[in-house]
Formats: structure tokens, C-alpha cells, sequence
């Protein structure tokens, strides 16, 4: 009778449980490894259960996660066959595991070892011996196996080869050829993992070389996994180049702050900044990648612009540094006064820790009396807080919700109102991975097929802003088109669907009706911690409506005070009862202006509230605006935790352990103190404990409530186009100042139009177009793109700013498009665009010695 394992056990060595001479369980081979009975999954590569039994065999060009190449030659091991040994090593990173393999490894074999000693020494007729120089030094695979199995010297005495260094095959990354072992893992990353093949091995023989092609530069998000995963020092950072040794850094492992996907990171550091970032590994969420914003966005932390000293407006009407107790004493006041004349709106942004945003929220309710705070500093609506409030918070991987892995494991995966490349990565580079490896299909509702979409060979709903609701609506007809109710499969929905009213309703309805799993995905890595958090008007921690006088109690005997029972303002309601002078001041959380719906309106509220209080990283127009500023840590100066798109928790300690700042859970708490309140948020782990006494609480999952949709765009009532618009991922964000070398690779800034619209229009595909809406306009090229008829897209952000803030318009607004007048074209002329960032790049690399 064959033996069966339970799915989640995987064993290695035959113990004293297994019958020697029984067949091996279902789905698993028996073999030999250095005389040892091994079992091991079908499939699995020799030198994957040499891993799991602790046998440490050489390599380079082999890893985990890409393909079996055998480029390196350097895991060869002597295999046998039915009693046969075959004629020549073999590599065992290539050679998958049978019923029968006896393999020996270096350990019990003088032929595989001498094999991979005289494959060290090959590959080390043409290595530079510039170590000393490296930025791999220290931390190299080469000089590690070298020194455990390669010779002590070398029998070769002729000439290395030499080439021109470096090369700058991107603005962030620099090639050495001389280096480069011929491994293929920077190309195998980045035609696997990432889709973008821009590199390959260009050449044969001892010539062969990696290169780009003409006029096609090395333009990814994800390229900076090709530096960690380089097994030499072929490849490197621009920003890191000769900055530091790897023994001369301090590591700590760290989350990354920069978007809801949650990815493990290891900051190195020295004498108090940081100097790189590389991903850790995590293969429940990141695997073993990040994107390039994750790894390279982080010189703000040490930005000139960073706030170090209270401010306090004097009596002269400007802002001072002051002592903390002096600030103190003056925001407690303040927010008295402000309290007594019309109550104070708390705007707490969404980029905040868990404990962070639970400061927030308790500090609105325990301090200031009210409900109205909200974390949300983008687009929003009701709409959406109740479908946040019925779907989401709370769902987590323990409670069944969708995760990575589920991902991975769908058939069906619908993408409504999201560009998982542009607005959460790893959530791009998982779906590309289950596309490629499972087969999943995935299917998009949006106005046109973005490269992630194609990268990850998905389908097209095509539906112009506003018309989304009725695309969605279609798939739950019983033809099933998305393949939804099949087993696993997912709708993933971001942030952007609030814009639409109605969208989150039908998606919410469409999850009903098919069975398909539902999952949420922000942009900001705060968000959905502050939405558990009770960072929102319509909920406490937990997921308690503020309606439900049982949950209400719970809270209020844990905190000791009365809540209002009435929901409080949402952002926008907050803004516009500020505005309107019904509020007597507001404390905000690091929110900036410029990212809000009406950036003009935002800033008129901010100056028209009685007394304002900012909490904040680095200077803003909120800082300029306030009466108190207090600043507050980055990320890597404090602990705390982060829930990503998952619900999953995703803790983190401090890195640079002697920055001195002090959380925003700290500065609230202290204030409270100062206003007679204790909110018990010294600290992550006290804001957690406090939290944590709340205790267990059912939340009810009831089916959202139904929300009109839109029936018709601003572009059928006055003839005008439907603008359709997401932020990218690099897009001058603050999060990317101080980093020159990433925003070389930002992707261009377009307008698109489809062949008939741009037609219609007189425009042809390149030239310079003027998209203009109600406070503004925007030069940008024209991309002719197979799209929706009537529908103008646009990047959120143009030149560093929001496209709202310089044109007024929002997505599914109506704007006009006209060829550029001469005035705006001679502004940005792209053939000087051009030249400008030829000359970035050869100035770069002929500052560091080298030639284009």
C-alpha cells in the first residue's frame, strides 16, 4: 500500500518512521545522497533537497525562485542509474530528483570536488582581483567558495580581459563587465520575475557581455534586485557605489513604509543614516524581491527639510523653534480653545503605524470629544467606509481572507480600479508569477491595457471612468466570463473605486453572486492598519461602529471616558466644516495638501481653522499653515507595526536606534497629558497593550449597503473627454527627494488617447498636446493607445505635482485636448528632454571614471 504525507509535510532523510524497503509516498521520489535514503517532492531539483538536508553545495547562477539555467557549471555533482554512473558530473541545480538517482556530492565524491575546485579556477581567469575595490567585498559568493573550495593560486599567467568601466546600464544601476561571471541571473530576473527584458547577454564566447539594446535603456521597477541578487560585484548602485564595506554597516531587519505591500527589508546602516536597502526574505509576502522605490526611496529620512525642533507662532505671526514643553503647553490650549468654539478635526494620513493611527483615533475621541478623524488623504467617500467597514477591517490571513499565496494558488483573479505595478508591486510581481507559472487568467476592468496588464498576460474589460460599474455588473451573469466562480478565484479592488459612486457597491455585489474571494489594496502603507485601528468617523478599534451602543461600551469601559455616539466628518466633511469656520481647529498627521482631491481647497480650510496642530517628518505648506508643529520619527527611527493589504501583521523594530525622534503615539500622549487625558501610547508596545485590553469582538458581516451609481460622464453631457487617471509609482512623490538616480527611471509622462479620439482631434501620436481642465492645464506627448473612445488618460502627478492641483480636474471629470500652442512647446521640447538625460547619464558615469 503506497504511503501518503499530509500536504503541508515535506520530508527529507528517511528517519526511523519510514520502511526502508515501502515505496514512497504519493506525489514523491525515493533516492540515494551520499549514501542517505532521501525522499523528496517529484520535480524538485537535486541541490533543493541537498538543501533541506544540510549539504552545502557551490553555486552562482542557481536560485530558489528563477528557472534552472546550468550556466555556472559550479554545483556539479556525480550522479548514478540504475547502477551506472554517467559519464561526466553533473550539475545538480538542473537535474530534477527520480526513483533510483544516487547522487554523491562533494563530501563523498573526489570528482565532484575537484570538478568544482578547477570550476572556480576557471572562472577566475579573467576575474579582476580588485576585492579591495568592491562594493561586493566582504559579502561575495566568489571570494567565500573561493577561499572554502577553490585553489590557493591560480596556474594562469596571461592577461586578463579588460573593458571601459563602468557602463551605466540605468541612471541607478553601473556594470562592470569584467566582473560579470556569465551567472544570467540578472536577465533570468528580469525576463521572469519583473517581464521587463531590456538586459540580456549581448556577444559569444569571451566577448560575451550583458548590454542593452540601442536606445533602450535599463527602465524597471524592480531593477535593484539584480545588484542583491549578483553573486560578484559586476553589478552596483550608483547611490551605494564606494560609499561603504559591507563589514563597516550595521543591518536591521526592517518593513517597508512606502506602500500596502507589507515587503520585509534589510536597512544597512552607518553613523546614524542610512546608506542602502536590501530586500529581505519573506515567502509568504515578498518573497525574496522589492520594488525599486522600496529599495532606493529612502535619503528623505535625512532630507535638509527634516523638522528636528518644535515650532510655535508667536505673537509677531511666525513660526519659532521652541522647547517641547513650551509647544506642549501652547497645542494644549490651542486645542481647548478650538474644542470649546466648534470642536477640532483630526486628519491622521495613511501612512501611520498601527499604534500610531490608534492614537489618533483615541486621542479624537478621549481628548477632543469627537468622531470626526479620518486617515484618509485621497479621494474617498461613504461609499466606501461602508464597504470598508461590512468587507474588510478586520479580515486578515487567520481569518481566511485572500493573501499572497492565495493569490498564487487562484484561477480567476479581477482587478477593478487597480494597477497592481503602479499602486502595490508585489502584489504585480505575485499575479505575473501565477500567471506564468499556473496559468491564472486575469482580467482587468479599466480604459485601456497598461504594460503590467500585458506584462502579465492578462485580458481587457474595457470601461471608461464612470461606466465601470455596469463592466462589473456583466461578469456575474452565468456565462461567468471573468471565471469567477470557480474555486479561488479573487477580486481584487484599490482605492481608486471610491471615485466612482457605486463601483464598491457592484463589486461587493459581484463577490455575492459568484463566491469569489474579495480583497482590498490601498496605495499608502498605513491605511489599512488605521482602518483596525479606528482611525475613521464610523468606527472604533476593532471594527466596532460607533452606532452600536454594546461595542460603543466596550470601549468606553476600557478607556474610561464617553464616546459620542454620533459618526463623526469624514475628510472631506472635516475640510469643508473648517472652511466654512463650523470648526474651531484641526490636527493633522502628516498629511500633504497636495495629495488630496482639491489641493486649492484643502489649503483655504487648513487657513481658515481657528488653531492648527501638524505632526510632521519634514516641512510642508501644512507646517507654513500652522499654529503648533511637532516633529515626528520616520519610519526607520522608531518601531511599530504595519497591516498590509492582507490584514497581515507585519512588525518592525527600530534601525537607527540613536535618531532621537518620537513617534506620533508618543507626542499624542504626552499632549493628552497636558489636556488631563491618559491615552497610554508611550510606547508601540504600551499603545499595543492598550489596545489589546479592548478585547475580542465579533464584528458583523452584512452585505453593503446599496449606493447609486453613476449614469452618465462629464464628457456625454458637454462633448468633452473623460479623464482617466492613477498615480504612478515613481512619480516625485516627497517619499522620492535626495534620490536623483531613482528618478532617472521614472517611466515618461504622457497623455493617451485612443486612434480614433486622437483622429478626431487632429493629433497625431508624439507630438505635444495641452490637456486643460477648470483651474489649469498640462503640456505632455501624445501616446496613441488602443483604449477607450472619448477617454483622456493622464498620470496623477505631472512634473512632481498633482495633475488636480494644476488643472482641477479629477478622474471622470470632463477635459479638453488640443495640440500644444508654440509658446508651450518650445517649454518642453522632448528632443531637449532628451538630450538633458543623455547628458545626466554621461556626466554620471564619466564622474566615476568611466565611458558611454
Amino acid at each position: 500500500m503506497t504511503a501518503t504525507l499530509p500536504a503541508t509535510e515535506t520530508p527529507a532523510i528517511l528517519g526511523p518512521a519510514w520502511d526502508a524497503d515501502a515505496p514512497a509516498p504519493d506525489g514523491y521520489v525515493k533516492f540515494v545522497i551520499d549514501g542517505q535514503d532521501v525522499v523528496a517532492p517529484k520535480g524538485e531539483m537535486v541541490i533543493r533537497t541537498c538543501e533541506r538536508m544540510g549539504i552545502e553545495i557551490t553555486r552562482f547562477c542557481d536560485h530558489p525562485l528563477l528557472e534552472p539555467i546550468a550556466a555556472c557549471r559550479q554545483c556539479l555533482v556525480e550522479m548514478e542509474m540504475g547502477g551506472r554512473m554517467m559519464p561526466k558530473p553533473q550539475p545538480a541545480c538542473a537535474v530534477a530528483v527520480a526513483d533510483g538517482l544516487v547522487v554523491h556530492t562533494q563530501r563523498t565524491s573526489a570528482v565532484a570536488a575537484r570538478a568544482q575546485w578547477a570550476n572556480v579556477e576557471f572562472i577566475l581567469t579573467n576575474h579582476p582581483l580588485d576585492c579591495p575595490m568592491c562594493d561586493k567585498g566582504g559579502e561575495c559568493p566568489l571570494q567565500n567558495q573561493d577561499l572554502a573550495h577553490g585553489p590557493g593560486e591560480s596556474r594562469f599567467k596571461e592577461a586578463k580581459r579588460t573593458f571601459v568601466k563602468p557602463i551605466a546600464i540605468s541612471t541607478e544601476i553601473l556594470l562592470d563587465r569584467d566582473r560579470c561571471i556569465l551567472c544570467y541571473r540578472c536577465t533570468r530576473f528580469s525576463e521572469e520575475i519583473a517581464g521587463d527584458p531590456f538586459i540580456d547577454m549581448l556577444g559569444r564566447g569571451v566577448r560575451q557581455q550583458v548590454g542593452t539594446g540601442p536606445e533602450v535603456p535599463f527602465q524597471s521597477y524592480f531593477s535593484g534586485n539584480t545588484i542583491q541578487i549578483c553573486p560578484v560585484g559586476a553589478l552596483t548602485s550608483t547611490a551605494y557605489r564606494f560609499r561603504s564595506r559591507a563589514f563597516d554597516l550595521k543591518s536591521a531587519p526592517t518593513i517597508c513604509e512606502l506602500c500596502s505591500a507589507g515587503c520585509e527589508l534589510r536597512t544597512d546602516h552607518r553613523s546614524g543614516k542610512i546608506l542602502r536597502r536590501y530586500a529581505g526574505e519573506n515567502g509568504d509576502v515578498n518573497e525574496e524581491w522589492n520594488c525599486d522605490k522600496g529599495r532606493f526611496a529612502f535619503r528623505y529620512v535625512t532630507g535638509d527639510d527634516r523638522l528636528r525642533t518644535p515650532l510655535v507662532r508667536g505673537t509677531d505671526g511666525s513660526l519659532a523653534p521652541a522647547s517641547w514643553t513650551d509647544a506642549m503647553t501652547a497645542a494644549a490650549a490651542g486645542l481647548a480653545r478650538a474644542k470649546a468654539a466648534g470642536g477640532v478635526g483630526v486628519l491622521a494620513g495613511g501612512r501611520l503605524t498601527v499604534t500610531d493611527a490608534y492614537a489618533y483615533g483615541k486621542f479624537a475621541r478621549v481628548a477632543l470629544g469627537t468622531n470626526d478623524v479620518d486617515f484618509r488623504a485621497r479621494a474617498h467617500s461613504a461609499e466606501e467606509l461602508d464597504f470598508l467597514a461590512r468587507r474588510v477591517v478586520g479580515v486578515s490571513p487567520k481569518t481566511g481572507g485572500v493573501t499572497y499565496r492565495g493569490l498564487e494558488a487562484a484561477k480567476h483573479v479581477l482587478l477593478v480600479a487597480l494597477e497592481p505595478e503602479e499602486e502595490c508591486p508585489i502584489v504585480f510581481l505575485r499575479l505575473r508569477k501565477a500567471a506564468r507559472r499556473h496559468g491564472t487568467q486575469i482580467t482587468a476592468v479599466a480604459p485601456y491595457a497598461s504594460y503590467g496588464l500585458h506584462k502579465m498576460g492578462g485580458v481587457l474589460i474595457p470601461a471608461a471612468p464612470g461606466a465601470e460599474n455596469a463592466a462589473v455588473a456583466a461578469l456575474a451573469g452565468a456565462d461567468d466570463p471573468a471565471g469567477l466562480r470557480t474555486d479561488g478565484a479573487v477580486i481584487l479592488v484599490g482605492e481608486r473605486a471610491a471615485e466612482v459612486p457605486g463601483l464598491l457597491t457592484a463589486v461587493g455585489e459581484l463577490a455575492d453572486a459568484t463566491g469569489a474571494r474579495l480583497a482590498w489594496v490601498p496605495r499608502r502603507a498605513g491605511e489599512r492598519g488605521a482602518l483596525d485601528a479606528g482611525a475613521t468617523p464610523t468606527l472604533l478599534p476593532g471594527g466596532r461602529a460607533v452606532t452600536d451602543a454594546a461595542a460603543r461600551a466596550q470601549v468606553e469601559n476600557a478607556w474610561g471616558t464617553a464616546i459620542p455616539e454620533t459618526p463623526g466628518r469624514d475628510t472631506a466633511g472635516i475640510l469643508a466644516a473648517a472652511a466654512a469656520g463650523e470648526l474651531g481647529g484641526l490636527l493633522i498627521g502628516g498629511v500633504e495638501l497636495d495629495d488630496l482631491p482639491d489641493p486649492a481647497a484643502a489649503r483655504r480650510a487648513v487657513e481658515n481653522a481657528g488653531f492648527v496642530v501638524s505632526l510632521e517628518l519634514r516641512r510642508s505648506e501644512v507646517t507654513d499653515l500652522a499654529d503648533v508643529v511637532f516633529p515626528v520619527a520616520a519610519a526607520p527611527e522608531k518601531a511599530g507595526a504595519y497591516l498590509d493589504w492582507e490584514g497581515r501583521v507585519r512588525p518592525f523594530n527600530t534601525a537607527l536606534k540613536w535618531a532621537g525622534g518620537l513617534d506620533d503615539g508618543r507626542v499624542l500622549d504626552t499632549l493628552g497629558v497636558e489636556m488631563d487625558v491618559d491615552l497610554y501610547t508611550q510606547t508601540p508596545k504600551s499603545a499595543t497593550e492598550d489596545l489589546a485590553r479592548l478585547g475580542a469582538y465579533e464584528i458583523p458581516r452584512t452585505r453593503t449597503a446599496s449606493y447609486p451609481p453613476t449614469t452618465a460622464t462629464p464628457a456625454a453631457a458637454d462633448g468633452a473627454l473623460t479623464l482617466a487617471s492613477w498615480r504612478l509609482l515613481l512619480d516625485g512623490s516627497r517619499a522620492e527627494d535626495g534620490e536623483p538616480h531613482l528618478a532617472g527611471t521614472r517611466r515618461p509622462e504622457s497623455v493617451r488617447l485612443s486612434p480614433a479620439t486622437a483622429e478626431r482631434l487632429g493629433l497625431a501620436d508624439g507630438t505635444l498636446v495641452t490637456l486643460t481642465g477648470t483651474a489649469g492645464s498640462v503640456t505632455l506627448p501624445l501616446v496613441v493607445t488602443d483604449m477607450v473612445d472619448g477617454v483622456v488618460w493622464a498620470p496623477g502627478r505631472v512634473a512632481g505635482t498633482s495633475l488636480a492641483a494644476q488643472t482641477g480636474a479629477r478622474a471622470g471629470d470632463g477635459v479638453t485636448v488640443a495640440a500644444a500652442p508654440p509658446d508651450a512647446v518650445a517649454a518642453v521640447d522632448p528632443d531637449v528632454v532628451a538630450s538633458e538625460a543623455e547628458g545626466r547619464l554621461g556626466s554620471l558615469v564619466t564622474g566615476m571614471g568611466g565611458s558611454k
